[in-house]
């Protein structure tokens, strides 16, 4: 999977929004509720990556079924995985499109905004 059709997939999800506060380089994906980030997608080495929000216990289970899966990369090693995919259009990834989708969307459900409670 591209960088572009990762983008382009997060977009997806209602009131994301990209972002670049670092540079051109790296693609913030956000709730516009909350300006939090769900995935940063970026290349490094010429291999695309994105960093994903998850819960410690599965992130732990993750990188043990996969090889791709590795602490997340500049982020909160416990709470943060990142999912290194191919160069260009090839996939290098040993994670399913399917599963990187529900990595997505549970990334997306652990940061969206949230009810005020009075």
């Amino acid at each position: 999977m591209t960088k572009r059709e990762l983008i382009d997939y997060c977009l997806t999800y209602p009131s994301a929004y990209e972002d670049y506060p670092f540079d051109k380089t790296a693609a913030v994906m956000r709730h516009k509720g909350n300006n939090k980030m769900f995935a940063l997608i970026g290349e490094r080495s010429g291999a695309v990556y994105i960093n994903l929000k998850c819960e410690p216990m599965r992130a732990d289970f993750l990188r043990s079924v996969f090889v791709s899966v590795t602490p997340g990369w500049h982020m909160n090693k416990v709470h943060w995985n990142t999912v290194t995919m191919g160069a260009g259009t090839s996939c290098a990834s040993d994670v399913p499109a399917g599963e990187l989708y529900n990595m997505i969307q549970h990334s997306f459900d652990l940061t969206k905004p949230g009810t005020k409670q009075k």
